[in-house]
C-alpha cells in the first residue's frame, strides 16, 4: 500500500470528521469504523497519557467517544493510582465501562532494590496486565529485574527515550542489553523518539521481532524536532510501512496512540490520528485480499 493511497483515504476521513462536526455528531467517522477486531492485521490502543490533564472519568467517556477499549494505562491524575485500594477502584470504573487495560506505563525504575521492584510488578499483577512499559532501568538493574519477570510472567517492555536519554536511545540498545536475557525481556518503541535518534524505526521493528511488547504511536513533521509532533497522518511518520513490518513479524501486541500535544483539547487531534490509521489498517486488509 503507498502511502499517496494512505493519505487519500486520510483526506476522506478528514471530510467526514468535518460533516460529523457539522452535523453536531463529533464521533460519527469513530462509530462507523469500529477499532480493529481480533481479526485485524494490528491492533490499536491508546496511552492514557493522552489524557493526563484529565481525571479517569473524563478519560473513560473520551475513550468510549472513541470507541477503544484497550488502554495503556499510567499513574497520572487518577487513571491507574499505585495505592491498591484506589487502583482497585479504578478498576472497578474500566471494567464497568468494558475497557482493559494490556499494558501499564511508563512506570521507572529508579532503584536497584527488590522491594521497589516488588511493588511495581505487584501493582501490575492486581491489575491483570502482561506488559510493563519501563522507563529509564539501569543496566546493572536488569537482572535483577529478569527475576521478577520470571517469577511474574509479566513481561517488560524498556520504552527508549530518543536522544535526550542517557540509557535508551533507540530499541535497538534495549536489544543489545536484552539480547541474552529471558524472552519476556524485551522493548516498547516509541516511534516518535525513535527516529529523532536516527534509527530506521521499520528495520527497528524487523530486528525487535518476538521482543517486541508494545509500540507508542506519534507523528512528526521533522525528524530532528521533538516539538514538530502532529495528528498521525499529518506528518512523516512511515505508518504504513510501520504497520507491515509489525504484521511481518507476526506482532501481537497493541499499538497505542500516545498524542502528546494539545493536552488541554487532545480530541480532534486523537480522532484524525485513530482515522488514519484505521483507513491505513484497512486499505492493508484490502490489499492482502487482492
Amino acid at each position: 500500500m503507498k502511502n499517496t493511497l494512505s493519505r487519500r483515504n486520510f483526506v476522506r476521513s478528514s471530510a467526514l470528521i468535518t460533516s460529523a462536526f457539522a452535523s453536531k455528531d463529533a464521533f460519527a467517522l469513530i462509530q462507523e469504523h469500529p477499532s480493529p477486531s481480533e481479526a485485524s492485521p494490528v491492533r490499536l490502543g491508546l496511552a492514557s497519557y493522552t489524557f493526563r490533564n484529565f481525571n479517569r472519568a473524563q478519560m473513560i467517556g473520551f475513550v468510549k467517544q472513541l470507541n477503544v477499549f484497550e488502554l495503556n494505562l499510567k499513574d497520572v491524575k487518577d487513571h491507574l493510582p499505585s495505592y491498591m485500594q484506589q487502583e482497585l477502584s479504578a478498576l472497578a470504573d474500566y471494567a464497568a465501562a468494558r475497557m482493559k487495560p494490556h499494558a501499564a506505563g511508563t512506570i521507572y525504575f529508579e532503584k536497584d532494590e527488590d522491594a521497589d521492584i516488588r511493588s511495581k510488578f505487584e501493582y501490575c499483577k492486581r491489575a491483570g496486565i502482561p506488559v510493563i512499559v519501563a522507563g529509564d532501568p539501569a543496566p546493572q538493574t536488569l537482572p535483577r529485574i529478569e527475576k521478577f519477570v520470571r517469577e511474574y510472567d509479566i513481561r517488560f517492555a524498556i520504552h527508549n527515550h530518543g536522544p535526550e536519554d542517557k540509557l535508551w536511545h533507540s530499541p535497538l540498545d534495549v536489544l543489545k542489553a536484552v539480547k541474552s536475557m529471558d524472552r519476556r525481556m524485551g522493548c516498547c518503541i516509541d516511534v516518535g523518539h525513535t527516529v529523532r535518534a536516527g534509527t530506521d524505526v521499520v528495520q527497528a521493528i524487523r530486528e525487535a521481532g518476538p521482543r517486541l511488547f508494545n509500540v507508542h504511536m506519534k507523528d512528526l513533521t521533522n525528524f530532528q524536532d521533538k516539538e514538530s509532533q502532529v495528528a498521525v497522518g499529518d506528518g512523516i511518520m512511515p505508518v504504513p510501512k510501520i504497520f507491515e513490518a509489525l504484521i511481518a513479524i507476526s506482532y501481537k501486541g497493541f499499538v497505542d496512540l500516545e498524542y502528546e500535544i494539545n493536552a488541554d483539547d487532545p480530541m480532534p487531534g486523537v480522532i484524525s490520528s485513530f482515522a488514519y490509521m484505521r483507513g491505513v489498517l484497512a486499505g492493508l486488509v484490502r490489499t492482502s485480499r487482492g
